[in-house]
C-alpha cells in the first residue's frame, strides 16, 4: 500500500511514530511534514507578528507540496495525521485523482483546532479517533458513520529505557512530575499535591504553564517542554510519573478517558500514576501494572502512598514495563489501522 503521509515527523512526535510503524508494516510512505513549511511556534512577540502576516503564504505551499506529492508519488491513500493546516480543496484533489482519504484524528475535539478541520471532515472516507467517544461525536456532528477507534501507542524508537548518567539525574530527578500542557484542571490537581505534601520535589514540564496562578507551583513549574530522548529520560527520572488528562471542551462529549502519556509512561520504563476511569482500567491492571487515583482529593494520597512504598512502587513499574512492550507499541495500532484500511 502506498501512503501519503500528512503530518509533523519531529523526534517524539506522535505522527511521525505512526508514520513510521506503517512503513514498518511493509507500506510504502512518502510525507508532507506542515513543520517544514508553517512556522508557529516562535516566543518571540515580533516573530510571533512575522508569522501571523506570512501565515497564508505559508499554509498555501504546505498545501501545494501535498499535491505535488499526490502527482509523483500517487498514493492509494492520502493519510492526514490532525491535519490542522490542510485545506479541503486539496483534499478535492486527491480524491478526484480516485485516492482515498483517512484522517487520524488524535485530540478530544474537532472543533478546538482551526478552522480547516471541521471544513474537511466530509471528505474522508474513513476517520480513525483516539477516543472512544469520538465515534460517537463524528457521527452527532459529522455524521461520519465510517469512524473507528484506535489508541494512542508508544513509539519503540522514541519510548525506551535509556542509560541514565549521574548529569541527567541532577537535571530530571524528582519525586513526582507531570509532562504535559497546562490546563486549569491540571493546576488544580497538581495545587493539591504540593498543598498536601508542600516538602514534595514535583517538576512540572510542558507549554503554557505561565498561566498557571497558584504561587505553589511556581517552583515547580520548568522552563520548557520536554521532547524526544528528552522526554524518555524525564520519565525514567521521576519516581512517579503523572497522568492527569484533558477535561471536556467545545465539540466533545467527554473529557480524555486515556492518552499518549497512558502509554508512553511505561514504556519508557516509569512508574505511572493515572487517573481512574473504566477505560483506563482496560489498558494497565490497577495496582499491578499502574497505580492510579480518583480526583483532587485521592491524587495526593495515592502519591504519598507510592513514594512511601519503594519495593511495591518498582514492582508495578517493571509490570507496566512488561505490558506495554506486549500490547500497546504502534507497530500494534499500524496492523490494526491497516486493516481498516
Amino acid at each position: 500500500m502506498r501512503i501519503l503521509c500528512v503530518g509533523p515527523i519531529w523526534r517524539g512526535s506522535n505522527a511521525g511514530g505512526l508514520f513510521r510503524a506503517l512503513s514498518r508494516e511493509g507500506c510504502i510512505v512518502d510525507v508532507v511534514d506542515e513543520y517544514y513549511y508553517i512556522s508557529f511556534h516562535a516566543s518571540n512577540t515580533l516573530t510571533k507578528v512575522v508569522q501571523r502576516g506570512i501565515r497564508d503564504l505559508q499554509v498555501g505551499e504546505f498545501n501545494q507540496a501535498i499535491r505535488n506529492s499526490v502527482d509523483l508519488f500517487k498514493p492509494d491513500v492520502i493519510l492526514v495525521y490532525k491535519g490542522r493546516f490542510v485545506q479541503p480543496q486539496t483534499l478535492e484533489y486527491g480524491r478526484s485523482r480516485g485516492i482515498k482519504l483517512a484522517l487520524f484524528y488524535p485530540d478530544v475535539s474537532m472543533k478546538a483546532h482551526g478552522k480547516f478541520i471541521p471544513l474537511n471532515m466530509p471528505y474522508f472516507d474513513v476517520v480513525f479517533t483516539t477516543k472512544t467517544f469520538g465515534i460517537k461525536d463524528l457521527r452527532d456532528h459529522y455524521q461520519i458513520e465510517n469512524a473507528h477507534f484506535i489508541p494512542h501507542g508508544f513509539d519503540p524508537e522514541i519510548h525506551r529505557a535509556l542509560k541514565i548518567g549521574d548529569s541527567e539525574k541532577q537535571k530530571f530527578a524528582c519525586d513526582v512530575s507531570f509532562i504535559g500542557t497546562y490546563s486549569l484542571k491540571k493546576e488544580r490537581m497538581l495545587s493539591a499535591i504540593k498543598k498536601k505534601l508542600p516538602g514534595i520535589q514535583l517538576k512540572i514540564w510542558g507549554y503554557q504553564w505561565y498561566k498557571a496562578t497558584d504561587t505553589a507551583l511556581q517552583s515547580s513549574i520548568q522552563p520548557t517542554a520536554v521532547l524526544g530522548d528528552i522526554y524518555s529520560i524525564a520519565i525514567q527520572c521521576s519516581k512517579i510519573n503523572l497522568g492527569i488528562l484533558n477535561e471536556q471542551v467545545v465539540g466533545a462529549s467527554s473529557g480524555d478517558l486515556i492518552t499518549s502519556r497512558t502509554f508512553h509512561i511505561p514504556a519508557c520504563s516509569g512508574f505511572m500514576l493515572h487517573e481512574r476511569n473504566q477505560e483506563s482500567l482496560l489498558y494497565f491492571n490497577d495496582a499491578d501494572e499502574a497505580g492510579f487515583f480518583n480526583d483532587e482529593t485521592d491524587i495526593a494520597e495515592q502519591v504519598n502512598y507510592y513514594l512511601s512504598h519503594d519495593q511495591l512502587r518498582e514492582k508495578v513499574r517493571l509490570a507496566g514495563y512488561e505490558r506495554a512492550q506486549k500490547d500497546h507499541s504502534l507497530n500494534n495500532r499500524a496492523r490494526e489501522l491497516l486493516k481498516r484500511l
